[in-house]
């Protein structure tokens, strides 16, 4: 399960020690290491992602032709599955179960192939979230899902992987859940705090509250980065400027000390995201020699298979009543598309 990424921190902008004072709080220093942490993290998972893209780039390199005919098939049901929606022959509930097989094989096309149907999928499935790719493998709300077992219309590997998916969804596991829960909900009442970090810095650093004409000079700068952070709505930066402030206080410390709780929670799922990125369906571990020979043999048969199947569904499409089987087929397997 993915957090929602609120703070946002910038690459290169991490809080400034400005002297002693700052380093003497522990919730200052706290924060700043979180921060730090996170960063490291988003550093990790972006390199992470990008080794994952070479790595499968090369895998499906091998298996090209195969792959490509059936990107080439799944694309070909789009024009009559939505030329069925024009019709006006079938029901609501028909309708409906169309739209969810178009954008089911949509998904299915960037979920498996990395192709972009981003269009055709917000075209079809406006109302929902959009769903994130399925290398972030199920969350616990896919409870129901993982308990039906694999979808068999997967090739070997991937349901193996949904196998194994599901055998690590513990009790332990769904407690964390619903800590991420609790994390989620007290983050959205902090990403309302942007108007009260402003007040409270605006209190410590305004000019006119400070008569030294030096103090003055810097009050005025350090007043204008603050003024910047809170018309661009910069959550983060506000909090870079309260952990930069001095001398230490409760007020402050209590404020840092809530979002370095809600980054740690990001840290926890950025750590399930670069594990996910690892081990879902969609990332690649590195085999070597005959077993990565054989498998690739196997996957190529999976896919020429696929290709004519989803093939001969393009054929049955171009009639409304074997189209209508085919959904009544559906149903009655529990699947969504072909």
């Amino acid at each position: 399960m993915k957090t929602p990424e609120f703070l946002h921190p910038a690459p290169v902008a991490v809080p400034v020690r400005m002297g002693a004072e700052a380093d003497n709080s522990p919730a200052r220093q706290a924060f700043r290491q979180a921060v730090l942490d996170v960063e490291n993290l988003r550093a990790r998972l972006h390199d992470l992602r990008h080794e994952q893209a070479e790595a499968r780039r090369r895998y499906w390199q091998q298996v090209g032709p195969a792959a490509a005919a059936v990107v080439a098939a799944r694309r070909g049901l789009f024009p009559p599955l939505e030329e069925a929606l024009l019709l006006g022959y079938f029901s609501r509930l028909e309708e409906a179960q169309i739209a969810g097989a178009i954008v089911g094989n949509a998904r299915t096309l960037e979920d498996r192939f990395g192709e972009d149907e981003a269009a055709i999928i917000q075209k079809y499935a406006p109302a929902g979230p959009r769903r994130a790719p399925s290398a972030a493998g199920p969350t616990p709300a896919d409870g129901a899902t993982a308990a039906s077992g694999p979808d068999p219309t997967l090739p070997p590997h991937e349901q193996a992987a949904a196998a194994a998916r599901a055998r690590r969804q513990t009790k332990a596991q769904r407690a964390q859940a619903a800590a991420e829960a609790a994390a989620r909900a007290d983050q959205k009442q902090l990403e309302s705090n942007t108007k009260t970090l402003y007040r409270q810095l605006a209190r410590t650093h305004h000019p006119d509250l400070e008569r030294d004409p030096a103090k003055q000079v810097a009050k005025t700068a350090q007043m204008q980065r603050i003024i910047e952070a809170y018309e661009a709505d910069d959550l983060y930066a506000l909090l870079q400027l309260l952990a930069e402030s001095g001398p230490a206080d409760t007020e402050t410390d209590d404020v840092l000390a809530r979002y370095t709780r809600a980054l740690l929670q990001q840290q926890v799922a950025l750590k399930q995201e670069m594990n996910a990125v690892k081990y879902g369906p969609a990332g690649f571990m590195a085999a070597s020699g005959k077993k990565q020979e054989l498998e690739l043999r196997q996957l190529k048969r999976d896919l020429r298979a696929e290709a004519d199947y989803v093939q001969h569904v393009a054929r049955l499409l171009r009639e409304p009543e074997d189209l209508r089987g085919l959904l009544r087929q559906l149903a009655a397997e529990g699947l969504e598309t072909f």
